[in-house]
């Protein structure tokens, strides 16, 4: 018998990069699906996201706090801008 993940839940998700990317003039939550994100918040807080759902009104996925992924939504009105750059790998 095999695990399945709940549809939406990344299997193990690896923490984020350990660099914070430029802050970008203009930018899309919706271009970040499934990817690593940096968020910039209107009340000045920054934080790693990995959306996995934009819908009106709402954005959800899972936010590093340091430690762990947890599972958080937000409301995309709060957000200024944010970033999912390419994450180099090595080949």
């Amino acid at each position: 018998m095999s695990f399945l993940p709940i549809e939406g839940m990344p299997a193990q998700l690896p923490p984020p990069p350990a660099f914070i990317p430029l802050k970008p003039a203009v930018s899309y939550i919706v271009d970040c699906i499934n990817n690593f994100t940096y968020v910039w918040l209107w009340n000045g807080d920054s934080f790693w996201f990995f959306p996995t759902q934009v819908e009106y009104g709402a954005v959800s996925g899972y936010r590093w706090n340091g430690l762990f992924w947890f599972y958080y939504g937000i409301d995309p009105g709060l957000i200024n801008a944010s970033a999912c750059p390419p994450i180099p790998t090595l080949y």
